[in-house]
C-alpha cells in the first residue's frame, strides 16, 4: 500500500479517537486529528499514539470554512473520514442549537473545503484526486422506529430522524449525497448501530451504568426499558470504517452493526451482573448492583427498536464484528474498572452524571 495522509475530524471522541488508534498502528498511514475539544474530546484517550511520528493533532473547529481550507492545503490528504459531531440524543433536546451548528453547517463547511481541494486536484494532480475519498460517518438512528419485530434497518430504508439529533445527522448525510451527485465529489456515507467500548463519555447508557454503579449511585432505565437497540463494539466498528474508507465504492452507503439486539433492561442488568462477578466490593450497604436500576420517565420521542442489517458490507468487503455482545461488554466494564484514572478526571468536569433531555 502506498503512503496515505487520512484526516480524521473528531478524532479525540469515542469512536473517532478509536479510529485515530487503529489507524495510526499502519505505519503506512499519516494520521491527522482534526478536533475542536469539545466537552467529548478527550486527547487522554489517544495518549498511547500521541508521539507517533505518523501522527498530528490540530485543534480546530469543522464550522470554520477558512481554516479547513488551509489544512487541506497544507496536509493534501487522500481520505477524509468525518466524524466530528455533537452525538448524543438528551442534549440534543435540551439544546439542539448547537447540534444544527455542528452537524449541519459543519459539515457544510467541510465538504466546501474538501470539494475546492478536490478540484485542484483533478488539475494538478489527476491521479490522487481519483483516489480520493470524504467517508462521512453516520448513525442509524436517521431511520427513526423500526415498527415489525423481524425488520432490519437497510441501506435503502427511508430517512424518517425522531430527535433533534438525529434529524440533524440526516441532514448532513443528505448534504453528503448531494455533494456526491452535484459535483462529483467521491463521497462514501456509512450508518452505525449503538457504539460501545472503552474510553466512551460517561453520558451514554453503557458507562453511565457502569460509574453510577460504582458510586451507589440509582441506574435509571427510562420507561419501560425494554427499548432495543443493536450494540457494536466501538474497535469492531473502526476496522470496519477503515475498510470501507479503503477498499469501499465511491457513491455507496455501508450499514454497519454489531448483530447484537438487546433491551436497554437487559443490558442495564448485564452490567450489573458483570460488576457482581468483577467488582464485588459494593458500595457501603448495597447487597446486590440490580438492586441500584431506578425506572424513570421516558425520553420524549423515544425510538423503540433499531436494528442494522449488515450483510452489505460483509458480502461486498468481507467485514464481520470480531467482538460478540458478552465478550465486548466484558471487556468494557474491565477497561473502566482499570481506568479510574481517566474517568475520574472526566467526571472531573462540567458533566456529573445527571439526567439530561428532560424537556
Amino acid at each position: 500500500m502506498k503512503d496515505l495522509t487520512i484526516f480524521v475530524t473528531g478524532g479525540a471522541g469515542f469512536i473517532g479517537s478509536a479510529v485515530v488508534r487503529e489507524l495510526v498502528r499502519r505505519t503506512e498511514i499519516r494520521v491527522v486529528n482534526i478536533d475542536k475539544l469539545t466537552y467529548a474530546g478527550n486527547l487522554e484517550s489517544l495518549a498511547e499514539i500521541d508521539r507517533n511520528s505518523n501522527y498530528h493533532f490540530i485543534q480546530a473547529d469543522i464550522g470554520d470554512g477558512a481554516r479547513m481550507a488551509q489544512i487541506f492545503a497544507e496536509f493534501q490528504p487522500d481520505i477524509v473520514m468525518h466524524l466530528a459531531a455533537e452525538s448524543h440524543v438528551d442534549r440534543s433536546i435540551d439544546g439542539p442549537s448547537t447540534f444544527i451548528e455542528t452537524n449541519i453547517v459543519g459539515t457544510y463547511q467541510l465538504l466546501e473545503a474538501a470539494r475546492h481541494y478536490w478540484s485542484q486536484l483533478t488539475t494538478s494532480d489527476p491521479e490522487k484526486a481519483t483516489g480520493f475519498r470524504f467517508h462521512h460517518i453516520s448513525t442509524d438512528e436517521v431511520y427513526g422506529d423500526l415498527e415489525g419485530p423481524d425488520d432490519l434497518f437497510t441501506e435503502t430504508t427511508p430517512y424518517a430522524p425522531s430527535s433533534p439529533y438525529s434529524a440533524s445527522k440526516a441532514s448532513s448525510d443528505h448534504l453528503v449525497r448531494a455533494w456526491g451527485r452535484t459535483y462529483g465529489l467521491p463521497v462514501q456515507v456509512t450508518n452505525c448501530s449503538n457504539n460501545y467500548g472503552p474510553y466512551h463519555f460517561p453520558e451514554k447508557l453503557i458507562p453511565l451504568m457502569i460509574l453510577n454503579a460504582l458510586a451507589g449511585k440509582p441506574l435509571p432505565v427510562y420507561g419501560d426499558g425494554k427499548q432495543i437497540r443493536d450494540w457494536l463494539y466501538v474497535e469492531d466498528h473502526a476496522r470496519a470504517l477503515i475498510k470501507v474508507a479503503m477498499e469501499g465504492r465511491v457513491g455507496e452507503t455501508y450499514n454497519i452493526g454489531g448483530h447484537n439486539e438487546k433491551q436497554n433492561i437487559e443490558v442495564v442488568r448485564t452490567v450489573c451482573a458483570l460488576l457482581e462477578e468483577l467488582a464485588p466490593g459494593k458500595p457501603q450497604g448495597l447487597k446486590k448492583y440490580v438492586d441500584l436500576i431506578t425506572y424513570v420517565k421516558d425520553r420524549p420521542g423515544h425510538d423503540v427498536r433499531y436494528a442494522i442489517d449488515a450483510t452489505k458490507i460483509q458480502r461486498e468487503l468481507g467485514w464481520m464484528p470480531e467482538e460478540t455482545f458478552e465478550t465486548g461488554l466484558r471487556k468494557t466494564v474491565k477497561w473502566y474498572l482499570d481506568n479510574e484514572d481517566w474517568w475520574r478526571r472526566v467526571l472531573d468536569g462540567s458533566y456529573q452524571g445527571e439526567r439530561l433531555g428532560t424537556k
